[in-house]
């Protein structure tokens, strides 16, 4: 058995250095550990006929322009459909974000709201 090479001679006649390290390595993982444990969703409404929708939005891409022409859209295939606006709830984006987030759910409750249609900028 030949020993290891400790260098390499270049087509130009340049000696290289070999690489001795044969440390071993961890591996790791690119994602971070699960902080948080999955949750059953909630169950899909049979309509939105009569029931009331809340809108979301980040404040960074055409919310403006998009949710009049969504309001638009659903208020034609469901009868009896409301609506609570975005302005209603602030930017899920910025400095509020957290404050925002953390009371949502009973600002939704509190507001009668079945569903939301979440709008976010890329």
């Amino acid at each position: 058995m030949s020993s290891p090479r400790t260098s390499i001679r270049s087509e130009r006649g340049k000696v290289h250095p070999v690489p001795t390290n044969t440390s071993d390595y961890e591996v790791v993982w690119p994602r971070s550990p699960r902080t948080a444990e999955l949750t059953e969703l909630a169950p899909r409404l049979a309509s939105l006929e009569g029931k009331k929708v809340a809108f979301l939005w980040d404040y960074l891409f055409r919310g403006d322009e998009i949710f009049p022409i969504l309001e638009r859209e659903l208020a034609d295939r469901f009868p009896g459909i409301e609506f609570v606006p975005y302005s209603e709830f602030g930017s899920t984006h910025g400095e509020d974000e957290h404050e925002i987030i953390a009371t949502m759910a009973a600002r939704l409750r509190e507001l009668g709201v079945d569903a939301v249609v979440s709008g976010m900028g890329c």
